[in-house]
Formats: structure tokens, sequence, C-alpha cells
């Protein structure tokens, strides 16, 4: 934790030196409490979200910012347009926002932006950052994510893989499979996408069980987060596919890590959330009180790939609840 809090301040130190012009609206922000609402589609008690909603808690303590995590009950992109409107009428100095899905997000994050709200973008969003006005976009490249993914996937030897998309309608879950998709066809392999419910494990469970059965030749599976992986290796057990069928996943949790350490898992793609949260409340506090701008997306936080040679590192860090 304390090379991350040196490096980040290092990083705030190069990003005030290459500052902008000081304006009476950030030399306003130097006397009262910024206050910044972030908004995502990720629930708080998600083991993916809780480690982005401590990066933001930190950052606030460190920034001495008032920070506050809001998302819908469920994947749900009406509540979260509403959710964005409504942070936009309480006048915050700055906004954080993931985009999974830019049509129905789109007019609200406009809105943000056209009300003079400083706007960066986490997780999910970069290909439609910049022409919604959003200054910068935190986060890893999907689609690249993806077509890592699919060569390391190649590699161990899959040839016929399932893509497990968990939520419906997410355009960054595209990209991903999209990329690994591409890969695994670069490498002479073949990929279809299933959808399941993240909301529903059992449920899809049964689907990949079902999917797994009625395709003996499927030796692979890519599941796209935590919520997924689970399901997608207990079916694997149901299924008597154990050893036959290779499994990765993107993001962390203890369950994943315990997977890749006991081998039943190939690796996790790690965008190192973060990162996700604590960068965006530096870079609105820096906004704010320095005139700073980024001028180029932020695609520093992933992808890493956590296999059985760091898996114990990482362990560790998890605990401590920043990765």
């Amino acid at each position: 934790m304390k090379k991350l809090v040196r490096y980040l301040s290092i990083l705030t130190l190069l990003i005030a030196i290459t500052g902008g012009t000081f304006t009476a609206a950030q030399a306003q922000s130097q006397t009262k409490k910024l206050r910044f609402v972030v908004v995502t589609h990720g629930q708080a008690a998600d083991p993916f979200w809780s480690v982005v909603k401590r990066g933001v808690e930190q950052a606030g303590k460190d920034e001495n910012v008032d920070v506050e995590y809001q998302a819908p009950a469920t994947y749900d992109m009406v509540a979260m347009s509403q959710l964005i409107d409504a942070a936009v009428a309480s006048k915050p100095d700055g906004l954080v926002v993931s985009i999974p899905d830019a049509d129905a997000l789109s007019p609200a994050i406009k809105r943000a932006v056209a009300a003079g709200i400083p706007v960066i973008s986490i997780n999910s969003g970069s290909e439609v950052a910049a022409k919604l006005g959003v200054l910068v976009h935190v986060g890893q490249t999907e689609y690249e994510a993806g077509l890592a993914g699919g060569q390391r996937m190649a590699e161990a030897g899959v040839k016929n893989a399932l893509c497990d998309i968990q939520e419906a309608g997410n355009a960054g879950l595209e990209d991903r499979c999209r990329g690994f998709t591409d890969a695994m066809t670069k490498a002479g392999g073949k990929v279809k996408n299933i959808v399941t419910d993240l909301n529903n494990p059992t449920d899809s469970q049964q689907r990949l069980e079902a999917a797994l059965t009625a395709d003996p030749s499927i030796d692979g599976i890519m599941a796209l987060g935590p919520t997924g992986a689970g399901p997608a290796l207990l079916a694997i057990k149901a299924a008597n596919k154990t050893g036959k069928v290779k499994l990765a996943t993107f993001d962390l949790s203890t369950d994943v890590l315990n997977a890749i350490k006991n081998g039943d898992m190939l690796f996790a793609i790690d965008q190192q959330q973060y990162l996700q949260g604590y960068l965006p409340i530096v870079l609105l506090a820096l906004y704010n009180r320095n005139a700073n701008t980024i001028a180029n997306p932020v695609l520093m936080t992933g992808p890493g790939f956590v296999t059985k040679d760091n898996v114990d590192k990482v362990m560790q860090l998890t605990k401590e609840g920043t990765r």
C-alpha cells in the first residue's frame, strides 16, 4: 500500500507540473471542500466493484474531498441514468461514471457535461468517452484485453471455447468476447458466445453445464467476471469435465485466486480496479484545484495477468483490499 501511495503521489506531482491556466473557478474551489459523485453499473457488494469503491474512498481521504459511490440495485440502465441525473441535480464538483451501454446513458452524461460538471469515465466506455465530452477515460481497452486472453487460451491448447456474457447488452463484455474470438479464430480455434445472468448463478451454471453436455468438443470457457467464473467452475465439475475444459476469467475475487492457486483456473485478466476508483478522484481534484487536464485515455489499469506464478502476492494484496 505504501508503494502504491508513493506512486500515486508522484503521478499527482507530474500531472500538476503540466497544468494549464488557473481560473477563478479553480481558485474558488480552494476555499470549499470538493464533492464528487461516482455512479457505476456495479454494486458495491460485488467483489469487483467493492475494490473500486475502496479506491474511491481512499482517494477521497488522500485528497480531502467528499465522495459518494452510487449504483443501481441490479444491472439496470434506466435506474443508472436516473442516478446520474440525480447526481447532476445535486451540483457536485465532479462526476465519475461507467458507460456499459452508451445508447442508454449518453443523454444523461451529455446533460451532466452541459451543466458544466467535469465528467470522467471508468471501466467501460473508452470508445465513446470523447464524443460525450468526458474529460478522460480511466481503464483498460476491453477488446485488447479479450484479444490477449484469447491468445493465452489458444497457447494453452484450447480449440473450441465458450465466451460467457453475464450481463446482456453490456458493450464492454461484448468487446471482450469479440477480442477473445478474434484471437482464438486467428489461432485456428472457434468461439461461441453464451448469455447468462450474474444475478442468477444457479441458472447460469445450468446453462453452461447444458452447453458442455450438448457439445463434448468444448474444451474452454472464458468467463467475463468473478460472478461468472463461479458458475462456470461448478458447471465444469457437474459435467465431469474437470481437467478437460480449461477455464479463465476477467477480474479477481478470493474464489478466483483460490481456483488459480489450486490449478482449477488458468489465469485471470486483471484490470486493477482499485486504480479505476482511485485515479479519477485524484484527477478531478487536480482539475478543480489546478486546472489540470489529461489529453489521452489513462489505459494503464490493464490488462495484466494473474497466474500460478504471481497468485500468492496478489492474494495478499486482495486481503488488504487493493486488488
